[in-house]
């Protein structure tokens, strides 16, 4: 797929196997209706990212036979045990040859946080050597940008369940941080008692 110049890729990381919910893979969870995955990537899609790509893992078969993805490159990520660091090596690696000078990064067990947020981020984009992330109420958070020419680094320090974390504290000045506190919320599905905001 060619893209524009100035295009901005999305990438979702949806490859967990929900250890701490008993053994459910987030990206099959269901929030009004629809799956977990699909409002991620559908939100991706609709705040301008193209193409976007989503990283699977846990019970991968199963999300690719029940999701509704149109559009979307499915990555698999067959070292999804090792934790998101391993997520987010495939998905940068699989946007190498897109032409795509950044990526949106997005986690699927993050609902509340939804297009206008994405779109707030997408649009701090202005060259292959961004770096911008949301922030609530001045916290850090999701999703975060990165410029082409950060990748490389990031991927050779996402390790274990750590993702970005490592690479973007030692980048922190650099980091133009995009309010989004009213319009997301940041909060994750991680325990059984977050299912209560599925419902």
């Amino acid at each position: 797929m060619t893209v524009k110049p100035d295009q901005v890729a999305g990438l979702l990381l949806a490859a967990g196997g929900g250890r701490r919910l008993g053994g459910r893979p987030k990206a099959l969870l269901e929030h009004h209706g629809r799956l977990l995955v699909e409002r991620a990537a559908d939100a991706l899609r609709t705040a301008g990212c193209s193409p976007v790509h989503v990283v699977l893992g846990a019970r991968a078969d199963d999300v690719r036979k029940r999701a509704d993805l149109p559009g979307c490159v499915l990555v698999d990520n067959p070292e999804w045990a090792e934790g998101m660091g391993s997520s987010l090596r495939a998905g940068l690696a699989s946007l190498s040859d897109t032409g795509a000078r950044a990526v949106l990064v997005s986690l699927v067990d993050q609902p509340g946080i939804g297009t206008r947020a994405m779109a707030r981020v997408l649009a701090a984009y202005t060259s292959g050597e961004s770096l911008a992330a949301a922030s609530y109420d001045g916290r850090r958070g999701h999703p975060v940008l990165f410029g082409a020419a950060h990748w490389a680094g990031v991927a050779a320090a996402a390790a274990g369940d750590r993702g970005a974390r490592d690479y973007l504290r030692v980048h922190d000045d650099a980091i133009t941080l995009v309010e989004c506190g009213d319009v997301g919320q940041p909060y994750d599905i991680d325990t059984p008692s977050d299912l209560d905001r599925l419902t």
